[in-house]
């Protein structure tokens, strides 16, 4: 098993999806207290066996050295998104969120095999291409690695939402020609409506099947608002009218399914476990705080079905087993179209 350091792991959406493609993590970094405390109920403590523990450390990642962690085989993170996202301002390398720099630096001193970045779509337009040469070049020709920068769609790996994400996996020249880009699940993409159908029903909704017919769609990217923006809801205007489509109300979170008496011909809320299983989280993953502060770990993490296809194909190419180059070209170039609600 290959060993891992997360930095800005949230509520472990993308640790998840690395440890089911076989990563033990070292430590998983993170500097917000309910999602510590995520991280905690479901992978620090005494009821969880001593080789499955995540060692959680609440700490700005500005104070991590990444010495202390020197030789692991991946760095992996989803460092901070506002910098580069339109309700952030895109203020890019000029905002003091901006957490590339320290991930640069922790990838000196911890020396790992491969780097695994994500971040959200805006970093790829064409306002931000000089930032993203200079990451690659301190990458390539300051540190060493060989570097693919893409875009990926979460609905293509099983994921019932778009949530397409700019990534970046590097890895040493020694393992290059193993690495290729994760493969697009083939056959019909998950559903809003079978994903959550087994959950919107849970209280015996009367209403399930015929709203479940009418959730029957991939459903657009979910949000969780920041500490100073946004709270327990499906985001902004545009948003919250795809989902009234599926039959969804977005203008807040519920705290459970609807019952025997709610009308079948209303519009049920999420609660904080399906906006989760929309995620691919599993459903019995706790997520700890209030309402708001849940849903922020829910609407924020990187989906784990999508990080755990990456991470297999970084688990591949550390295995150095062979790949069809080919194949890879062809999954890029489908990765190139995609939509963002």
């Amino acid at each position: 098993m290959y060993t891992s350091l997360e930095i800005c792991a949230g509520a472990g959406g993308q640790a998840l999806g690395l440890e089911w493609a076989g990563f033990r993590h070292v430590a998983a970094v993170e500097n917000d207290h309910y999602a510590c405390d995520t991280l905690r109920a479901n992978r620090d403590n005494e009821d969880i066996p001593p080789q499955e523990r995540w060692n959680v450390l609440e700490k700005d990642v500005h104070d991590i050295d990444g010495r202390q962690f020197e030789g692991i085989d991946l760095l992996a993170g989803g460092v901070p998104c506002p910098p580069f996202s339109v309700a952030g301002r895109q203020l890019g390398g000029e905002d003091d969120r901006d957490l590339f720099p320290k991930a640069m630096e922790l990838v000196r001193d911890t020396r790992p095999k491969a780097v695994l970045l994500e971040n959200v779509r805006g970093l790829g337009q064409p306002r931000f291409q000089q930032y993203r040469e200079s990451i690659l070049h301190k990458l390539e020709f300051e540190l060493g690695y060989k570097v693919m920068w893409q875009m990926i769609t979460s609905a293509h790996f099983g994921v019932a939402q778009l949530r397409p994400r700019f990534v970046l996996i590097g890895v040493r020249a020694e393992y290059w020609d193993y690495l290729s880009w994760p493969t697009p699940i083939h056959g019909n993409a998950v559903t809003v409506g079978e994903a959550l159908y087994e959950l919107m029903g849970a209280n015996g909704w009367p209403g399930v099947d015929r709203w479940s017919v009418k959730a029957n769609s991939i459903g657009p990217t979910l949000v969780g608002g920041s500490k100073k923006h946004g709270g327990p809801d499906l985001g902004p205007t545009r948003a919250r009218q795809t989902w009234a489509k599926l039959g969804v109300r977005g203008t807040s979170i519920a705290e459970e399914a609807p019952g025997p008496d709610f009308p079948i011909d209303e519009s049920p809320r999420l609660t904080v476990q399906m906006g989760a299983v929309l995620q691919g989280f599993p459903e019995n993953w706790r997520f700890i705080g209030g309402k708001t502060a849940a849903w922020r770990q829910v609407g924020n993490a990187f989906p784990p079905p999508v990080a755990r296809a990456l991470g297999e194909s970084i688990r591949n190419a550390l295995d150095k087993k062979h790949v069809d180059k080919q194949a890879m070209v062809s999954a890029q170039d489908g990765e190139d179209c995609v939509l963002d609600i």
